[in-house]
């Protein structure tokens, strides 16, 4: 009778054990995961191959731009956010191929294929010495605007590669949702 109750007080132990590592060891998605570099709109984010700086964001209601001869207007349900960034590359050529907008509820929004061929598609190409610009455009919903992180990496899919997560700051709303200083129509020309 002793030995069937040690026995079962072992047997209780050891899935005790077994199920505080299930609960306590990181998972796998958390230990290939991006490594944060953190910053905030103006800052010089460094990466390990690329170097980023959000110089502004605008929102919009609609987009205007030429394509083929041909002027385009695209709408959204929701609102425009155009990002304007400088890049360059750190030290040998690199590759900018993920941009996502992340809300203040991680709603996550990549860059909006439907604005792509107006402001410049995924991914980009860096060369070191060579500063470029860019604009990323996302399609989002309005309550995502305030508190947003634009988070940017050099891999579709980054398993332990760097990744900026900018911090985008507070947006003040108006009274229908939308936010502050909204332009009705914003046009994607050449210029940045």
């Amino acid at each position: 009778m002793m030995r069937r109750v040690a026995n079962i007080a072992v047997l209780l132990v050891a899935a005790f054990l077994c199920y505080g590592m299930q609960t306590t060891t990181p998972h796998y998605a958390d230990l290939t995961a991006p490594i944060p570099v953190y910053g905030k709109i103006q800052d010089t984010i460094l990466t390990r191959t690329f170097d980023i700086a959000v110089d502004k964001v605008v929102f919009a209601r609609t987009l205007k731009f030429d394509q083929f001869g041909k002027q385009n207007l695209l709408t959204s349900g929701g609102v425009w956010a155009i990002v304007t960034a400088r890049l360059d590359a750190a030290d040998r050529s690199a590759m900018v191929a993920a941009a996502t907008w992340q809300g203040p509820d991680r709603l996550n929004y990549r860059t909006s294929e439907r604005a792509s061929s107006a402001a410049g598609a995924l991914p980009i190409a860096l060369d070191p010495g060579v500063p470029g610009r860019t604009r990323l455009v996302f399609e989002i919903l309005p309550s995502q605007v305030s508190g947003a992180t634009l988070l940017v990496s050099g891999k579709l899919a980054g398993p332990l590669d760097s990744e900026a997560r900018i911090a985008l700051g507070s947006v003040a709303t108006q009274p229908n949702g939308l936010p502050e200083g909204v332009t009705e129509t914003y046009e994607l020309g050449d210029t940045f």
